[in-house]
């Protein structure tokens, strides 16, 4: 089992916490996670705390397709993980609807699709074996339809890369996590419950038999994010996740197209799924909160009191997850999953 912290910086102010992640990379922690959504950037503050660290890897959980091309993407990870001395890993996703088309103000069109073929260039541009060509359904490259020049031609890096540079993808759908077990090195879930692994390994696995190269759990890392609050009030310690859980499950996509919500029914909690986007979408954010049932948390988060967080790490250690993403803001409970896990 391997450790994992996400940097956490989303927020009206841009603020790193360097303090933390120390604490991780002293801990032994695997990689720290940056991110983005409709405000900050994930690759400023990697490159940040790739400068300010010497050991723990530096990823992007997630950076988002639509935001860049294919090859943008590749020399931004070439040149970060030339200057971290190869620590970093690309992690990349498809967003949503709501972010790609009201945000960055490009099609959705095949999330899945738009996946394969971005994996598939970036890893051209990695090995390096040939000038990139690529023609599919998002990326033509060379570009040679309507309005092009006619001059374009294919290209290598002038940067060297490393052609085993790990790529991960975010996914909780069905089509998602199969298209992550055939294409990808490893999958973020946004939180599991790890007594209820098939409602995810089923499709990983349905991924890796497709895949044009042996997978398993053995070369391939189920990464689920996993929020960690410690203290003695176990109530006050779900109060923040629900907030969060009830933002996913209720407003994280429109009524009839939202991922979260299908994950939670997925998850066992069709009744308070339906309940949490009627309350949250009626503006009842509060109420909201409030309808997320307490076992939930429990199932996908770390909380209440050191012991009660170490007796709970033992479900993730038993179950067939690879590496535990913490979501956590305080060094003690970073110590107390080390203390067990590592």
């Amino acid at each position: 089992m391997r450790l994992g912290l996400t940097a956490g910086q989303f927020g009206r102010q841009m603020k790193i916490p360097y303090e933390l992640i120390q604490e991780a990379e002293n801990l032994g922690f695997d990689v720290v996670y940056t991110a983005e959504a409709y405000g900050n950037d994930a690759i400023v503050p990697a490159s940040f705390i790739a400068a300010r660290t010497s050991r723990i890897k530096i990823g992007t959980a997630i950076m988002q397709l639509p935001a860049r091309t294919p090859a943008m993407t590749a020399m931004t990870a070439m040149t970060l993980d030339a200057l971290s001395g190869g620590r970093f890993v690309l992690g990349i996703g498809p967003s949503g609807p709501q972010v790609v088309e009201g945000w960055h103000g490009v099609v959705y069109g095949r999330p899945l699709t738009r996946t394969r073929e971005y994996i598939t260039i970036i890893r051209k541009i990695l090995a390096r074996e040939a000038p990139l060509e690529h023609k599919g359904f998002h990326y033509e490259i060379p570009y040679m339809s309507e309005g092009a020049t006619g001059h374009g031609k294919p290209l290598k890096s002038i940067l060297h890369g490393r052609a085993d540079m790990k790529i991960y993808t975010a996914a909780i759908t069905p089509n998602g996590l199969a298209c992550a077990g055939e294409v990808a090195d490893g999958v973020f879930p946004v939180w599991m419950n790890p007594e209820k692994v098939d409602v995810l390994m089923p499709h990983i696995e349905k991924g890796f038999a497709k895949s044009d190269v042996d997978k398993s759990l053995d070369n391939f890392d189920l990464a689920p994010f996993i929020t960690t609050i410690m203290g003695e009030d176990v109530a006050a310690c779900r109060t923040p996740i629900k907030a969060m859980l009830s933002l996913y499950i209720g407003g994280m996509g429109a009524r009839d197209k939202n991922f979260y919500n299908d994950y939670a029914k997925r998850l066992g909690y069709e009744e308070a799924a339906v309940k949490i986007q009627d309350l949250f979408l009626d503006g009842k954010k509060a109420e909201a909160a409030a309808a997320v049932p307490d076992s939930l948390v429990d199932e996908v988060a770390l909380v209440g009191p050191k012991e009660r967080i170490q007796e709970r790490c033992q479900a993730w250690m038993d179950s067939p997850v690879t590496s535990m993403v913490l979501g956590a803001g305080q060094p003690e409970a970073l110590q107390a999953v080390a203390e067990v896990v590592l």
